[in-house]
C-alpha cells in the first residue's frame, strides 16, 4: 500500500511540474480516466495525458496539494487541493473559456485503481461550479456577470 500512495503523490507531482514523462510512466497501457463533473472519460496513457494537460495550458502554474490518500489493496482515494491561476484558454465541453487571470482552488476527491504497479484507473471528482465562478465565467447570484447584466434579476418592490 504504501507504495502505491508514493506512486500517487509522484504522480500529482510530475502533473504540477509538467513533466509528462514522467506522468505517463505511473499509467497503465489501458488505463481510464473519467471527470465526472464532466461527465468525460478517456481510455489510453496518450488520451488521457492530452485530456489533462488542458487544465495545465489553461492554468499553467496548477498544482495539486495531496491533504489526505488512504486505500485498500489495489484502491486508493486521495483528497486533492488544486491550486492555480487561469492564465491561458480552457478547452471545455462548453466551448473556449478565454483567461480570467484569476486565481482558484478547489478541493477534488481521486479514486484510484492500481494494477501490477501502475495507475489503472482514475475517477476524479470535483466542483465545477466552484471552478466557473472563480474563474468569473459563471456569476453568482445576484452579482454582475461577466457582461455586467445580472444572473437573476432583482426582486421587483410590491
Amino acid at each position: 500500500m504504501t507504495n502505491y500512495i508514493e506512486l500517487l503523490e509522484k504522480h500529482m507531482a510530475a502533473y504540477g511540474a509538467g513533466k509528462w514523462d514522467e506522468y505517463k510512466q505511473d499509467l497503465a497501457n489501458d488505463v481510464i480516466y473519467e471527470e465526472v463533473a464532466l461527465r468525460q472519460r478517456v481510455q489510453g496513457p496518450d488520451e488521457y495525458i492530452k485530456f489533462v494537460a488542458r487544465w495545465k495550458k489553461a492554468f499553467p502554474d496548477l498544482a495539486a496539494k495531496v491533504k489526505t490518500i488512504f486505500g485498500d489493496g489495489d484502491n486508493l482515494v486521495a483528497e486533492i487541493l488544486w491550486e492555480g491561476t487561469q492564465s491561458g484558454p480552457l478547452e471545455s465541453p462548453f466551448g473556449t473559456i478565454p483567461a480570467s487571470g484569476k486565481r482558484g482552488t478547489i478541493n477534488a476527491t481521486l479514486v484510484v485503481k492500481m494494477k501490477n504497479g501502475k495507475i489503472a484507473e482514475v475517477h476524479h471528482y470535483f466542483d465545477l461550479l466552484t471552478v466557473l465562478l472563480q474563474a468569473g465565467i459563471m456569476p453568482t447570484l445576484g452579482a454582475p456577470a461577466v457582461s455586467g447584466k445580472t444572473a437573476v434579476p432583482p426582486p421587483r418592490n410590491a
